[in-house]
């Protein structure tokens, strides 16, 4: 099955993503893998940061003339942010004698860890006062190398006619109504709003959030919806608790950065509900021509396309909801490492509100999750063995 890692700091020189065991035979686009990274630095709320990176995937091995080969495939995004850090970050040289005032500060004065951050652990664990040994691959920043393996792996979903798309549910205190919005309708709209939220009204309301956040130099958390469709009925396994669907994609979306608490289709309100209003009633429907569903459907999806830790044909729900960004404008309270004195939190450039692009990267995530069961089920060495397997399983009588 497909297994990815990334590499990098977040002022380092770049970013590096590696999938293994990616299946020969697929046709890739780069186009479609920068169209993703694109998405990933928009949103209202991010910092300036993203005013300065471009975030262009180079590839480095793995295909030939777009095609994968069954090699390892790495990715390469260059931070051009690099140039004014490289006196800091470079691997070998030791930081020059000579450094202007505000280099002083990025280099020297980071020894007041910011609470809800990597510091404080990191500084323990990996025995270092400096906490920027630790903050640079703690940051967010990493998440850019996650969305480019993850539109690598959306494209072999593609293939197989298995969709993704994500929405923005909540920002601070505004969060959509009870109005259900059609995956059809969030694929297609969603990215025509700054925060990525399908209400135009809430959407106005979520901005003047942030902004409010902004002016008080405060950081907001939200919560995010990401939806998977047309996903084979089977996906994942009931035999053991390492394999099953849902732990996978809930520990994809808890490894991002800032998510706090993860819920598959109704999650926590479904436990406050008796099960003869939770569980979703089935019926069968030859009419439908999707196969994969083996005309069982549900009436409703409170399970969010996943029963028994194995996917059920319908939609799968995952929402994340994200803390509040810890690098604050008005640093809180903290202990300097140095002096063992209490001290004010130190200030990175940071974003005030993460939520829209938090999305995109739980989509990343999503497709890296669903990729690998999808090619642990039907065989990953090659488009075409993939292509029997699937098609055998469509056609299955049940």
């Amino acid at each position: 099955m497909l297994r990815f890692c990334t590499a990098g700091e977040s002022h380092g020189r770049s970013l590096v993503g590696l999938i293994e065991s990616f299946p020969a035979g697929f046709e890739i686009s780069l186009e479609k893998i920068n169209l993703q990274m694109d998405r990933r630095r928009k949103g209202y709320g991010r910092g300036k940061r993203m005013e300065i990176e471009s975030d262009q995937v180079t590839i480095l091995s793995g295909l030939r003339q777009g095609i994968t080969i069954g090699s390892p495939i790495a990715c390469l995004i260059e931070n051009k942010d690099w140039t004014n850090w490289k006196n800091i970050m470079d691997p070998f040289k030791p930081i020059p004698s000579r450094l202007s005032p505000s280099e002083k500060k990025l280099a020297f004065d980071v020894t007041r860890p910011r609470p809800g951050h990597a510091d404080l652990s990191g500084a323990i664990k990996y025995d270092t006062h400096n906490l920027r040994n630790v903050l640079e691959r703690a940051s967010a920043r990493e998440t850019a190398a996650r969305v480019a393996c993850g539109a690598i792996a959306r494209q072999l979903l593609e293939f197989f006619d298995i969709r993704i798309a994500s929405h923005v549910v909540s920002i601070g205190k505004v969060r959509l109504g009870a109005k259900k919005f059609s995956f059809e309708e969030m694929e297609q709209n969603s990215d025509n709003s700054p925060v990525r939220c399908l209400d135009s009204q809430k959407s106005k309301m979520m901005i003047e959030e942030i902004r409010q956040a902004k002016k008080n130099r405060d950081t907001l958390g939200g919560i995010f919806e990401v939806r998977v469709k047309n996903v084979p009925v089977g996906l994942g396994s009931n035999a053991q608790w390492s394999d099953r669907l849902d732990a996978e994609l809930a520990r994809g979306m808890m490894s991002i950065q800032s998510v706090k608490g993860v819920e598959i289709g109704d999650g926590f309100a479904s436990a406050g509900k008796p099960g003869s209003i939770v569980h979703d009633r089935i019926y069968r429907d030859k009419s439908d021509s999707f196969k994969i569903s083996k005309f069982y459907k549900r009436t409703t999806n409170n399970a969010g396309g996943v029963e028994g830790g194995m996917s059920n044909g319908s939609e799968i729900v995952i929402r994340a909801a994200c803390k509040p960004i810890s690098t604050l404008m008005q640093p809180v309270a903290t202990v300097d490492l140095k002096t063992g004195q209490k001290a004010e939190a130190i200030v990175e450039r940071s974003d005030v509100c993460v939520i829209p692009a938090a999305a995109v990267v739980g989509e990343a995530m999503a497709a890296m999750v669903i990729a690998s069961a999808l090619t642990e089920i039907f065989g990953g060495e090659s488009r075409r063995a993939m292509e029997a397997g699937f098609s055998e399983y469509l056609q299955r009588e049940f």
